[in-house]
């Protein structure tokens, strides 16, 4: 497979050196950046299936008839009994 370039991104010569100053020993700022870039792609694809989830979960919950919130209480609460009892 070939390989390809991320662009390079003029900063100001400050933010460059402080960049230079957070490599690790034997660290490369090339896989500084790639790591950096990888990393927010995971978190972008986390946050995107997040949001897809929660919407999803969203529009289900108001099709749907749902559990009373008393009840949901009350089942926690015998959750709660049983632990403490077990103790």
């Amino acid at each position: 497979m070939k390989t390809a370039t991320i662009p390079s991104i003029c900063v100001e010569p400050a933010f460059l050196d402080e960049v230079k100053r957070a490599l690790e020993p034997n660290e490369s700022l090339a896989s500084f950046v790639e790591t950096a870039v990888r990393r927010e792609i995971q978190l972008r694809q986390a946050q995107a299936g997040l949001l897809q989830r929660g919407l999803a979960a969203t529009r289900h919950n108001s099709t749907a008839a749902g559990i009373p919130a008393k009840v949901v209480i009350a089942r926690l609460e015998a959750k709660l009994a049983a632990a403490r009892q077990r103790r």
